[in-house]
């Protein structure tokens, strides 16, 4: 690294210790503290790393850090992901791609899909498991709650999932277009995270159980096009048709799928009666 990029990680490194306080991270505040935030050694502490080394790095005088040190920093130092990414480019070693597709789900987001009470909500990660809910988008298509997180993959249960009274994943008009578009999604997030077991093993559970699935993966398609409209067949209301809206959480490779009525029609009037019925008494199809 030349001198200014060491000066601006010194710098970066300042200002984040700055900020973090001693109650942050469990340790004593003491009677002595003249500046806010953490103590050098402090910081070294917790990054498990030498009071000498991180006070070289913050005074850019340290060699290049290894990423096993920028990681123990990132730690210490409670960075965010975008902060994290920051320091590793500071440093010269651009984040290394994440292992597999993330299943957690920001807390502003799922505060989201509640704030949505005329809306069915849910959060997909990259391999379509159903990662976050409102309790609508369960009474429209199943008590997630109740389903290990397994069977809470809609690829999964579109390819692998036998019908139920001849409608297949919730008796949706777009069934084959879904199946097509999963089918390109994951060979794409296959390519993304081709080191992570489980999104491998979904790959080949899918190849052995599906021909419909092999023959979609053989055509190497990776593009679709998005679904505005569609409508679910409901055991208990009968047709709901809705608009389909797709939000991407970019950083964590995730989407974020909304399901509306028009405004004063049978199906706004569908919606309304899940809200108060919810998932109870349902014999909801796979």
């Amino acid at each position: 690294m030349d001198r200014r990029v060491r000066e601006e990680l010194g710098d970066f490194l300042r200002s984040r210790r700055a900020r973090i306080t001693p109650a942050d991270v469990g340790l004593p505040a003491g009677t002595r503290r003249r500046t806010p935030g953490l103590r050098r050694e402090e910081v070294a502490q917790l990054a498990f790393i030498s009071p000498e080394y991180y006070a070289r790095l913050e005074q850019a005088r340290a060699p290049h850090p290894s990423r096993e040190v920028l990681t123990q920093l990132v730690r210490a130092l409670r960075l965010t992901d975008v902060e994290r990414d920051h320091l590793h480019q500071l440093a010269g070693l651009p984040p290394a791609p994440p292992p597999g597709p993330s299943r957690e789900v920001r807390q502003s987001i799922v505060d989201l899909l509640h704030r949505l009470p005329e809306a069915a909500a849910v959060v997909l990660s990259a391999t379509y498991e159903v990662i976050a809910w409102n309790p609508l988008a369960a009474a429209l298509m199943e008590d997630f709650s109740a389903l290990p997180p397994r069977d809470r993959n809609l690829i999964r249960r579109t390819f692998l999932t036998p019908y139920r009274h001849g409608r297949r994943l919730y008796g949706v008009s777009d069934a084959e277009e879904f199946a097509r578009t999963s089918a390109q999604h994951l060979r794409a997030a296959a390519a993304r995270y081709p080191h992570d077991p489980a999104v491998n093993a979904l790959v080949e559970e899918l190849l052995a159980g599906s021909e419909e699935f092999a023959r979609l993966w053989a055509a190497h398609d990776v593009t679709d096009r998005p679904v505005l409209c569609k409508t679910f067949e409901h055991p208990l209301v009968g047709t709901v048709a809705v608009r389909c809206d797709v939000l991407d959480i970019a950083d964590r490779d995730q989407r974020v799928v909304i399901y509306t009525a028009a405004p004063g029609s049978p199906s706004e009037e569908a919606l309304r009666l899940l809200s108060v019925v919810g998932t109870q008494r349902m014999d909801v199809p796979g």
